[in-house]
């Protein structure tokens, strides 16, 4: 099933793979796994790709542009993102402060520019070797919201009304900047990252009501906060950190209750953020194809309207949080 992203003519399926871990992020992974993993998204009927030149300095572009590239150009869209110019020159040694197991030939430079806008699309496309993308995010603008809205923003427009790509928006993993996007804006499409999850709704305080007023449509990354609702265990990783013990007892909570209901965590965690109206695609970040046939593959059984229930009474969702069962 595709659907079509806020105003544009951009359209996405409800899974789509984020290729971040076959940029070697946290551990390295071949060649050959990445093309696997590629391969079991496609067989899983996933066709809306997410990648960046942050991820793995350029390394999941390539690999994930040499896994499509004998695919019809029609039959998928793809996206990436702007704001980080890779130049060479790096530090040497490994990239794993930057959460990529890479080698750090070189420097990422933030640049909001529209120059540098045109430029990133540019080296990604020849990274990717496509001669067109579908979507662009501004990629993390946190700390350059004036440029990004002043000087990134409108080169993202220009580039639509020329038609070099067909929606544009913007991804973060935090949510009052994004919705100051979607008031000021005419971005199609927000990418927001942890932030509409089991554990965490934040977004449904801005991102999502201002997307729906707005008729712009928000994809969902993160839906495992980096690790932990795939695997809730001492030593799991959320949101890119080690995991807080108060934090871990909810997600043990939560896996408690959806296990009572005869449903996978990892089903319950994807399945989630559907119930709001907002929400077109979720991202499912995988390193293997075992793990994205484990992620895209249908529920053994309907998550029952009793699991959410379940949750709203021991304290676990916020009674306002929609559901998939109730869309209001």
């Amino acid at each position: 099933m595709k659907v079509t992203l806020g105003r544009s003519t951009v359209r996405v399926t409800r899974l789509a793979l984020g290729a971040a871990s076959i940029g070697n992020l946290y551990a390295s992974v071949s060649s050959a796994q990445a093309a696997d993993c590629v391969d079991a998204a496609w067989d899983a009927g996933i066709r809306y790709f997410d990648t960046a030149p942050h991820y793995g300095l350029g390394l999941s572009e390539r690999r994930l542009g040499a896994a499509l590239a004998d695919r019809p150009r029609a039959d998928f869209t793809l996206s990436t993102k702007a704001g980080r110019l890779l130049v060479p020159g790096g530090p040497g040694g490994d990239d794993l402060a930057h959460g990529f197991a890479v080698p750090a030939t070189h420097r990422r430079v933030w640049d909001f520019s529209a120059d540098g806008v045109r430029r990133s699309l540019q080296e990604s496309l020849q990274r990717l070797g496509l001669d067109r993308v579908d979507i662009v995010y501004l990629h993390d603008p946190d700390h350059h919201a004036r440029q990004a809205l002043h000087e990134a923003y409108p080169a993202l427009e220009r580039l639509r009304a020329e038609g070099v790509v067909g929606a544009i928006g913007v991804g973060m993993n935090q949510s009052p900047l994004l919705a100051r996007f979607l008031r000021d804006t005419d971005v199609d499409v927000v990418l927001l990252a942890g932030r509409y999850t089991l554990l965490d709704q934040q977004g449904l305080d801005d991102v999502l009501p201002e997307a729906v007023a707005r008729g712009r449509s928000v994809v969902v990354g993160s839906v495992f906060n980096s690790g932990l609702l795939a695997d809730p265990r001492p030593g799991a990783t959320f949101d890119y950190a080690p995991v807080p013990p108060p934090v871990l007892d909810r997600a043990l909570r939560v896996k408690a209750v959806v296990e009572r209901h005869g449903v996978g965590l990892r089903a319950a965690a994807l399945r989630f953020p559907f119930g709001h109206p907002a929400v077109a695609s979720v991202l499912i970040g995988a390193r293997s194809a075992a793990e994205v046939r484990d992620a895209a593959a249908p529920p053994g059984r309907p998550v029952p309207a009793a699991l959410w229930d379940e949750l709203r009474a021991e304290g676990l969702l916020p009674d306002r949080v929609p559901t998939p069962d109730r869309e209001g």
